[in-house]
């Protein structure tokens, strides 16, 4: 397979976030040090608190080396009746939560609800597909 172009690979990756996709992909601003950004913002209820997770994939063309740089950033933040938390983190790290639900022959099964590998795996595959490399990255691009 011959590699795309790199403004083809920018149309492959904005392409990911569809009306489907529950994440949006946008070309980044020049102060964001980035030429495109996937975002992900997850609200929801879990064992009686407000979680508030926020995904983010920084990403960055190099056409010469025909590679996507890709810097993924992980922010929570907790908020209970009592308590209250924050966590931070940069890198691979995902989250992934599940329930349990009885199926048509009456035994539980877990059902996955939430995987935040998601957006990472649909962005890497456009960049495969487009015969570049994905580079993930854990401190800067």
């Amino acid at each position: 397979m011959t590699p795309l172009t790199a403004a083809a690979v920018r149309d492959a990756v904005l392409a990911v976030s569809g009306p489907e996709a529950p994440y949006r992909v946008r070309l980044a601003s020049p102060s964001e040090k980035a030429d495109l950004i996937a975002n992900w913002r997850i609200q929801h209820r879990s064992f009686g608190e407000d979680v508030d997770l926020r995904l983010s994939i920084r990403m960055r063309l190099d056409p010469h080396r025909r590679e996507v740089r890709a810097l993924q950033v992980q922010r929570s933040s907790t908020r209970g009746r009592l308590s209250a938390s924050r966590e931070y983190g940069r890198g691979g790290g995902f989250t992934v939560e599940w329930t349990y639900e009885r199926g048509s022959d009456g035994r539980r099964r877990r059902v996955t609800t939430l995987d935040t590998r998601v957006m990472g795996n649909a962005l890497r595959q456009a960049v495969l597909g487009a015969g570049w490399t994905w580079r993930p990255r854990r401190f800067k691009l």
